[in-house]
Formats: C-alpha cells, sequence, structure tokens
C-alpha cells in the first residue's frame, strides 16, 4: 500500500491517509469533508456549495493519485440530513459524466466538524 497525500486537499484530522493505493489498480479516498484547504473553513452556501467542496477536494486527491473522476467507480456520500439529497444530487451530477460511478448516499445523525456533507470514493487504475 502506498499513502497519497496533496496540500490541495484538506489535511488528515486524525490517524489516516486521504488515500490509499492499494496496489492492486484501486485507490480508496477517505471521506472528504467541505473544508477549503487555503482556509479550512466551510464554504458559504449550504448543502450545495459544501457538496462542491467535497467534490473539488475528491478531484484534487485523485490528480495526486494520476487519476480523475472518471476513474471512480464508487462514491459514498453521507448526509447530516436526507432533505438535502436533490440538492447535493443537483452538484454531484455536474461533476460524474456517464458511465455514473456506483454510490450510496446515507444519513448520518452528524458528521465531523458539523458538516453537512462528506464523500468518499474508490478509484480504478
Amino acid at each position: 500500500m502506498k499513502s497519497i497525500s496533496t496540500s490541495n486537499a484538506p489535511a488528515a484530522i486524525g490517524p489516516y491517509s486521504q488515500a490509499v493505493d492499494s496496489g492492486a489498480g484501486l485507490v480508496f479516498l477517505s471521506g472528504q469533508l467541505p473544508l477549503d484547504p487555503a482556509t479550512g473553513a466551510f464554504p458559504e452556501g449550504g448543502i450545495q456549495a459544501q457538496t462542491r467542496q467535497s467534490l473539488r477536494n475528491v478531484q484534487a486527491i485523485l490528480e495526486a493519485a494520476g487519476l480523475s473522476l472518471a476513474n471512480v467507480v464508487k462514491t459514498t456520500v453521507f448526509l447530516a440530513d436526507m432533505g438535502d439529497f436533490a440538492a447535493m444530487n443537483e452538484v454531484y451530477a455536474s461533476f460524474f459524466a456517464e458511465p455514473f460511478p456506483a454510490r450510496s448516499a446515507v444519513a448520518a445523525k452528524a458528521l465531523p466538524k458539523g458538516a453537512l456533507v462528506e464523500i468518499e470514493c474508490i478509484a480504478a487504475k
């Protein structure tokens, strides 16, 4: 296994890697909060702005691994409020093209730092 990290996405806030290359053709990204890597703050604008920032963080980590969103085969979206699903989905759809990756979306009672969304993914090399 090889750890992947970039300063273009928020640093890990615990004992984990931003991503790990499995060495078997898969890269696993940890959940990405909507933190701006330059300021460490959430963007203003609610769920849509936070979804956009989480996906930008995903993109930055994928780029550090030599990949792009086109390599993503599975995502998991954690929402603090399932009522935000439609608004999240609208932004999410603007980042991916067909064939869309498989996806799960689940409600979480609470997310780190009070985030509205967190997105993790698996990408194939």
